[in-house]
């Protein structure tokens, strides 16, 4: 299995992997339910109220037509309203339910509750199973047509179930509308990829792109993780025998790590127990509920023992039942509220000081890299991501002290609210109580809330810039992956060097080595070496040059362009291009490289590797681990693991968007499809060079490995040329007529099948497209509909007839005729009428070619220039406008006015790979730093 794959497993609950073949029933009976009589429903829920231990949440089904169930309703059908969650009171009554069973079970030896969803699994399967095929197969069967089933189920299940609802919580941090979480919950549940729900799923996830489909998740794995983590605690206290109901419903109503370890940490066995445990320990616990509760019979004086330590004095007596105080006051979920919501409205900042260590011992240009942070205070909700991440590593380094600054004001007012309103007594108190519940009140937020309000706003910030700075890398990779191909021209690769010379590598328009060399520009033999390179640049009449971005690369691109100025090479007219060669070098000496190029010098193959990156970008760059491009920001001090699945994730996505060809394809691009990975990208390969070309997608079947549900996660990403097949196939069948002429009858048996596999699988015409085979049916009819040929596929005339149809039909009239939804229409459509060979990625930017050369000494402030994007970063863009150093645009100076309106964008930002056209603002030579303006972009 793949990496992602085996990241997956880690939270996924074993019960659930076990439970899957019963999901496609549950939606049968689902569909049964929601048919029938309302009052039916609810005698089901009453009966099932006593075995269930699950909360239900159910999701707004619209009405029945036609016995088809109707997908959850985008919120434009409800009017601007929100959902509303059908069933609202019997959920209620399970948790209830739930609650008291587990409260009762901890008295007696039962096992867990977790337990109870297998045995009600067992039951689905007896009631539903009858007359069923094998459920592999109803997985791809759910969607007939490419009409997806309009709802996915009707409750969301999980194996470890919370106090709050996971789709309500998943919406609420992702601020995606509630049924379209219920929708992605039951996809993922599913094992859909991101680039197949995105693309053919749009109806069940209100058209939502790839980033945001990662985001939920991300978010819905953590949540997971959490009330993973919360059921462990709880079957491990327990077993101690240290849960109580109240602990239970506090650990039940955690919902992020922070408070999770908030709750749990004094009851850890490893910890030597907080004061309160201690103060309990003593038997004060009856003396500080009683000050609440009853405090006119409470005497202090009768629990002083003067030969126990805790106990000797008043003294003691009052700091232990203060200690206990405090403890109950500090795990009380009505006061966290109250001083989050306190702390929302107040000025929280968070500052950086230079540390006295650092000051004294530290590295002088390490301390100077932190200039900005030495005396650093910004409000919490106004600070940047990038500073967070760069006063979290001048931390982590020793150079900076960090602290979160909570006014004193907040301190008060929580304070008075505890003492009068939250905690205030049942009876009056006598002064000296008064007093004790005071200092009660604020040793619980000194010395327990306080950490605990620090900790989360610093978590959270992390957290969120943390996330940012993988979604940045994710945006940066995209944008890098999809650089327009230079197709048709053989391309020289140089990779500059000093002394061991620049690496060169002509390769041809269809990416076949060439020649490789190695000339010394650097070493006073330039001018002899000049006519090498003519030379070669004639021979394999190659007019474009791609020189990578590393050492020697300013000295070998002034020795190109002025060679290009005095037009030396004439009569060809020779550009050259920039490129970075992050990750070249490592490849280069990879297992992957050795096996592509195995005859090849190492140094000469990052030649090869930066002439490929030009030529086909994509195909490129996924032989290089993506952090190892660097488009990132703080990329090494976030979550390694989040930040190699998002990356994986958009590589995978940008792979398949783009597609590939079965029949030509490597297998290190075949194994980024969504829904293959490295075993059967191999299998393909191998039945390709064993039974020859694939005819159709059909046949991807017949590959070993590849069951219903990959075949339906990659099938609608993998392409055919149409005229190599029919070449192929005309070529067999005149090979197999000449051979049956010569040979007696069943001679040539085993050979003769192989043969035959071009007779027996018909080309497909829709198998150059982007429709996918679920929708062939509709494709079909619609191709009728409008008195069109499959073979008239990306023609001119097809335009015309779908222009014809919709014009006087509409998209949703045509949709609803076909019986089929706008999005499947649509994507249909653009397969018919796209041409052949069609590559989203012509959409996108060129690499910028290059006659001449600027240096850093001849900017001048003022300036106009045009550059390409390098990196993008929450504080601004770095563009390459040639002069060897990156300028930078400040993030204040990219408004939405000067971007492109051309392209569809997410956000305001630019990336990789994007022209612009800048003015120099400032030139800081000492620095070597450059400050641009965006006039706009190109």
């Amino acid at each position: 299995a793949s990496e992602s794959e085996e990241e997956e497993e880690e939270w996924e609950p074993k019960s659930k992997i076990a439970r899957r073949p019963c999901l496609p029933k549950k939606t049968e009976a689902k569909t049964k339910k929601a048919a029938a009589p309302r009052s039916a429903v609810a005698r089901k829920m009453v009966k099932k109220v006593a075995i269930k231990e699950e909360m239900d949440v159910s999701l707004p089904i619209a009405p029945v037509e036609d016995n088809k169930m109707q997908l959850l309703k985008p919120k434009e059908e409800n009017a601007g309203t929100k959902p509303k969650i059908l069933n609202q009171t019997p959920k209620k009554m399970e948790i209830n339910s739930f609650q008291g069973k587990y409260q009762n079970s901890l008295m007696s030896d039962e096992k867990p509750s977790t337990s109870v969803p297998v045995v009600k699994q067992e039951k689905c399967e007896e009631e539903f199973a009858f007359d069923e095929p094998p459920s592999k197969k109803i997985k791809l069967n759910e969607c007939p047509e490419g009409k997806p089933v309009k709802n996915l189920g009707g409750k969301i299940k999980e194996e470890f179930e919370m106090n709050w609802d996971i789709v309500q919580a998943l919406s609420e941090i992702t601020n995606v509308e509630p049924w379209v979480c219920a929708n992605l919950i039951r996809l993922f549940a599913e094992e859909n990829t991101i680039p197949f729900i995105a693309r053919y799923r749009k109806e069940l996830i209100n058209n939502l792109e790839a980033d945001a489909l990662r985001e939920v998740q991300h978010t819905l794995e953590e949540l997971r993780a959490v009330a993973k983590k919360t059921h462990a605690m709880i079957q491990k206290l327990k077993k101690e025998g240290k849960l109580s109901s109240s602990l239970f419903k506090e650990l039940l109503n955690c919902r992020t790590l922070e408070e999770l370890d908030h709750v749990s940490t004094p009851y850890k066995s490893g910890s030597k127990g907080t004061k309160a445990q201690r103060a309990k320990q003593l038997g004060l616990e009856p003396a500080a509920l009683s000050l609440l509760q009853n405090p006119v019979t409470l005497n202090l004086f009768s629990y002083i023992r003067p030969n126990t330590k805790g106990l000797a004095n008043i003294q003691e007596v009052e700091a232990g039942v203060q200690h206990i105080l405090a403890d109950i006051f500090a795990k009380d979920k009505d006061t966290l509220d109250f001083i989050r919501k306190l702390c929302q409205q107040r000025y929280i900042s968070i500052q950086s000081t230079l540390a006295k260590v650092s000051s004294k011992n530290g590295n002088e240009k390490d301390i100077d890299k932190f200039k900005l942070y030495h005396e650093f205070s910004c409000n919490i909700k106004n600070i940047q991501h990038h500073q967070i991440l760069a006063i979290n590593r001048g931390e982590n380094l020793k150079i900076l002290t960090v602290k979160v600054n909570i006014p004193d004001g907040v301190k008060n007012e929580f304070c008075w609210w505890c003492v009068n309103e939250r905690w205030r007594p049942k009876q009056s108190l006598k002064p000296e109580f008064m007093r004790l519940l005071r200092s009660s009140v604020e040793d619980a937020y000194k010395r327990l809330i306080y950490p605990l309000l620090c900790r989360e706003f610093r978590s959270k910030l992390t957290s969120d810039a943390e996330k940012e700075s993988v979604m940045m890398f994710g945006r940066n990779l995209r944008q890098l992956l999809l650089t327009s191909p230079v197709r048709g021209r053989a391309l020289m690769g140089v990779d500059p060097g000093y002394r061991h010379g620049c690496k060169l590598a002509i390769i041809s328009p269809t990416s076949q080595i060439l020649h490789t060399d190695v000339v010394y520009l650097h070493s006073g033999q330039g001018f002899r070496e000049a006519e090498k390179i003519k030379k070669l640049l004639l021979q394999f009449n190659c007019s474009t040059v791609v020189i990578g971005n590393g050492t020697a690369c300013r000295e070998t691109e002034a020795y190109f362009a002025d060679l290009i100025m005095k037009k030396y090479f004439a009569p060809l007219d020779v550009v050259y291009c920039i490129v970075s060669e992050a990750g070249a070098s490592i490849y280069s000496v990879s297992p992957e490289a050795s096996k592509e190029m195995p005859d090849l010098d190492p140094n000469l193959r990052s030649a090869v590797s930066i002439a490929r990156r030009v030529q086909d970008p994509l195909a490129e760059l996924v032989k290089i681990e993506p952090k190892h491009i660097g488009v990132g920001m703080y990329q090494h001090d976030v979550s390694q693991t989040l930040l190699k699945a998002t990356l994986s994730s958009v590589v995978e996505e940008c792979v398949s968007f783009v597609g590939v060809d079965i029949n030509i394809c490597s297998e290190i691009l075949l194994r980024h499809i969504a829904g293959l990975n490295t075993n059967r990208a191999k299998n393909i390969i191998e039945w390709r060079e064993k039974n020859g070309p694939f005819i159709n997608r059909e046949q991807l079947k017949e590959v070993k490995g590849l069951g219903p549900k990959t075949f339906q996660q990659c099938a609608g990403f993998i392409r055919f040329n149409q005229e190599y097949i029919k070449t192929f196939c005309s070529n067999k069948k005149n090979e197999i007529g000449s051979r049956t002429l010569l040979t007696k009858a069943g001679a040539l048996g085993k050979k003769k099948n192989k043969l035959t596999s071009c007779a027996s699988h018909q080309p497909n015409p829709l198998d150059q497209t982007c429709i996918h085979p679920e929708s062939y049916n509709i494709a079909m009819r619609f191709l009728s509909l409008i008195g069109g040929n499959a073979n008239d596929i990306g023609k001119s005339d097809m335009q015309q007839k779908v222009n014809v149809v919709i014009q006087r039909e509409g998209l949703e009239g045509t949709a609803k005729r076909l019986n089929t939804t706008v999005h499947t229409l649509q994507l249909i459509i653009d397969g018919l009428t796209q041409p052949e060979g069609y590559d989203i990625r012509t959409d996108f930017d060129k690499p910028d070619f290059k006659r001449s050369i600027v240096c850093f000494e001849d900017l001048r402030v003022g300036a106009t220039l045009t550059g390409k994007v390098e990196n993008a970063t929450p504080f601004g863009v770095f563009v390459d406008i040639g002069v060897g150093r990156s300028g930078l645009i400040p993030a204040r100076n990219i408004t939405e006015a000067k971007l492109s309106k051309v392209k569809k964008r997410r956000s305001l930002g630019l990336g990789p790979g994007e022209r612009v056209e800048v003015k120099v603002l400032n030139v800081d030579i000492p620095r070597l730093r450059i400050t641009l303006d965006l006039i706009r972009v190109l």
